[in-house]
């Protein structure tokens, strides 16, 4: 129970239990001007039924209050479970935007890793290429090297068992 709840249960309880115990003078009939007219009836009661009727009408405005307040409470979480609603179909859409661009960007870099790995075979072909022939001629060129070394000692004269020329220099070929 709230402090004001409190306050308000006490303050009723205090009139009536003043009402209580001035019951008779509540009830003493006494002679009351009404502006247009004079009546006879009890003071008391009167001012004790217009404060009861004034704390009726009190409680209906706070339940009419209660009542608005929550209708207002109600709108206002429908609109924002909307709201949120479209904050998470927005939160999708720009997910699946993500997902779709990320998907993309994969396929390009993956082409042109394709592409360079297309390149490279290519290359590393080309070069594997260019050394056998490279390794080709390196070998006709060795070859007709030693053939033409072969060839001067075929056509060289056999070597005499000669003395060493004087000044020790040796004989011409």
């Amino acid at each position: 129970m709230g402090l004001r709840t409190g306050v308000l249960l006490v303050v009723v309880l205090l009139i009536a239990a003043l009402a209580a115990l001035n019951w008779g003078v509540l009830a003493t009939p006494t002679a009351m001007s009404l502006g247009f007219m004079q009546v006879t009836a009890p003071l008391g009661l009167i001012m004790l039924g217009l404060t009861a009727l004034l704390g009726i009408f009190f409680v209906a405005y706070v339940v009419y209050l209660q009542t608005t307040v929550l209708l207002e409470t109600r709108r206002h979480t429908k609109e924002m479970q909307a709201q949120r609603d479209l904050a998470d179909r927005a939160e999708a859409s720009r997910f699946t935007e993500l997902r779709n661009f990320l998907e993309a960007q994969e396929n390009a870099h993956m082409a042109r890793n394709a592409e360079r790995h297309a390149a490279l075979l290519a290359r590393v072909e080309q070069l594997e290429t260019m050394i056998k022939v490279r390794s080709d001629q390196t070998d006709n060129s060795l070859a007709a090297h030693i053939g033409q070394l072969e060839d001067r000692f075929d056509r060289r004269p056999p070597a005499t068992t000669a003395a060493a020329p004087v000044g020790g220099m040796p004989p011409p070929v």
